[in-house]
């Protein structure tokens, strides 16, 4: 018998073609029919009328650590995700000996705001090298596929400890083993590597994250020790690091660049800078050279306070101050001669930068003090305005208020929807980013895919459900080599979304306090989903995570080499 049989769904297959009306059949988590299908299966779910489509892919994203505590990988299940990609940007939490898995907590905490006291209450330490860490993850079992890379910062400190975010140079004889544990990782099934050359990447105490200082002849090595041509993807946090710069690695190795990079995404203040990138790595494409731009469908929110403003590092006026504490950092900020070198720095910008002066996207998100929350949900341009003072001291003076507790949101990037669009659409670009797993404490953006679907195609209709989907699923999997997912066919995985086109969205942020010892963090709730399965048992009934002694998910650890980025491309189209 069928294990299980939706019917009488409007079918989206994720590989473009139109939808059409149609039962679909699974058996032993594949898709066994499409079409007028006789007779129930063991679970029939009447899909009447809504749309049934491939679950979401999401190839970036921070459940490193959360995975070991949580196998449901909340949120992003409930919110149609059936595939994530684990590592990016480097920070993972593997390989870690005894010794240096505090550090690599700490430094993660901090680059990718992550409560600290839950992640040393919360991850269960029963892995060492990378395939520790892949065994792990299958007794986890979790409810979503998920895959993994290797991690360049997280290798570096490995080999070099508290010495990978101070010293340049490794030795070759550091070099030689950091080159073993990429052997390793791909050996046990790693997608890929993940690096960072971002400048406003800072670990705890304003250390620069390992990877940022490295030369790139260290990341060439590294990818070098990946195995054959073609074989595994880099997913890059690029900084200022230039499709010029990449290519040559691209191009020598036969694999596919994934960049991920504040100067790529839309800004007003410059709005020709990104889409000049996303055509240079078009151009790329053409040469048969995979550079990918990985481009979020939400405005990029940064959180922060002011004991640890890293929107704000590559600005001089922070370089003597990153590594300072709270109570370090109060005269500085009392002192107005530092504000006016900041004002000076906002004078003379260059690419890279997150903050570009403009307060208007800095929001205050969380206060403290009673009298002080008339403040909250309010941009800081608008309260100096109203109070006719200036910005940073508006900032400045509420934070110190608060002992450098205010929490502040700054949505610097991606903002301006027909400019977004644009780079949305392009073929260089991957819509992706959601970060999910990090940044829990202010933000949520793990439902970036339903608020695409209700964003981009219901509302705005820059996409049609069609080609929208497909964006979201079968795109990014043939792109980064994800074997018969992102699809709707007969044979593929039944990895499966279910939702009402007409109401399908995400909610506002929610805080709840169910991290470990207690931690709050920030999710988001599905609006319009009414069923996510994977690999073809339903995770999420529309209202609650449904209940397993083991999740269905799997761990995945093969993976489809790349055959030229040109012919992916068009393999994708």
């Amino acid at each position: 018998m069928t294990d299980l049989v939706i019917r009488g769904a409007t079918v989206v297959d994720g590989l473009g073609n139109a939808p059409r009306r149609a039962d679909v059949g699974v058996k032993d988590g594949r898709i066994e029919a499409i079409g007028d299908i006789k007779g129930d299966g063991a679970k029939t779910v009447d899909a009447g009328g809504l749309t049934l489509s491939p679950g979401i892919i999401d190839v970036h994203t921070h459940y490193d650590a959360q995975v070991t505590w949580d196998s449901t990988l909340s949120p992003s299940p409930s919110l149609g995700v059936t595939t994530a990609v684990m590592g990016n940007c480097g920070f993972g939490i593997v390989p870690a000996t005894p010794a240096g898995r505090d550090l690599v907590i700490r430094n993660l905490s901090v680059v990718e705001g992550m409560d600290l006291d839950a992640l040393r209450t919360g991850i269960q330490w029963d892995f060492e090298s990378f395939g520790d860490y892949m065994a792990m993850l299958r007794r986890r079992t979790p409810y979503a596929n998920v895959a993994v890379l290797a991690g360049h910062s997280t290798i570096r400190t490995a080999v070099m400890g508290e010495a990978a975010s101070q010293r340049k140079e490794a030795t070759p004889e550091e070099l030689a083993k950091m080159k073993a544990m990429v052997v390793d990782a791909m050996a046990n099934g790693a997608i890929g590597l993940g690096a960072s050359y971002s400048l406003n990447h800072s670990g705890y105490g304003g250390v620069p994250m390992p990877s940022t200082i490295a030369p790139m002849e260290e990341l060439d090595a590294l990818v070098g020790a990946m195995g054959p041509r073609g074989k595994g993807v880099i997913a890059i946090a690029s900084g200022v690091k230039t499709p010029q710069e990449l290519e040559p690695m691209a191009a020598k190795y036969g694999r596919p660049f994934f960049q991920g990079t504040g100067v790529a995404m839309y800004n007003e203040q410059a709005p020709d800078r990104a889409i000049k990138i996303f055509e240079d790595c078009a151009a790329a494409i053409r040469r048969g050279n995979g550079l990918y731009i990985q481009i979020p469908c939400q405005p990029l929110s940064f959180d922060f306070t002011m004991a640890n403003a890293y929107p704000f590092y590559s600005h001089s006026a922070f370089d003597p101050i990153k590594a300072y504490s709270p109570e370090q950092l109060k005269p500085v900020f009392r002192d107005a001669s530092w504000r006016a070198a900041f004002r000076e720095n906002v004078k003379t910008l260059r690419p890279g930068m997150i903050f570009q002066g403009n307060w208007d996207r800095v929001m205050v998100a969380v206060t403290y003090k009673p009298g002080n929350a008339k403040y909250t949900n309010r941009y800081v341009a608008e309260i100096a305005e109203t109070e006719h003072r200036d910005s940073l001291d508006v900032m400045l003076d509420l934070a110190l208020d608060e002992d450098l507790e205010t929490a502040f949101l700054g949505r610097f990037l991606n903002v301006g929807d027909d400019g977004v669009a644009r780079l949305l659409k392009h073929e260089a670009g991957v819509v992706a980013l959601s970060d999910a797993g990090a940044h829990l404490i202010y933000m949520c953006d793990a439902g970036f895919g339903l608020h695409f679907l209700a964003r981009w195609v219901r509302e705005r209709g820059d996409f049609d459900m069609a080609e929208g989907i497909r964006r979201l699923t079968s795109h990014p999997a043939d792109l980064y080599g994800i074997q018969n997912r992102g699809r709707i066919a007969v044979g593929a995985q039944a990895d499966l979304l279910l939702f009402d086109a007409a109401t399908v969205g995400v909610s506002p942020a929610e805080r709840v306090a169910d991290l470990p010892g207690g931690g709050r963090r920030t999710i988001r709730r599905p609006t319009g989903v009414h069923g996510v399965f994977c690999n073809g048992v339903m995770t999420f009934d529309g209202k609650d995570y449904v209940k397993h002694d083991k999740g269905p998910g799997q761990v995945l650890d093969r993976f489809n080499a790349s055959q030229g980025a040109h012919n992916v491309a068009m393999a994708a189209q």
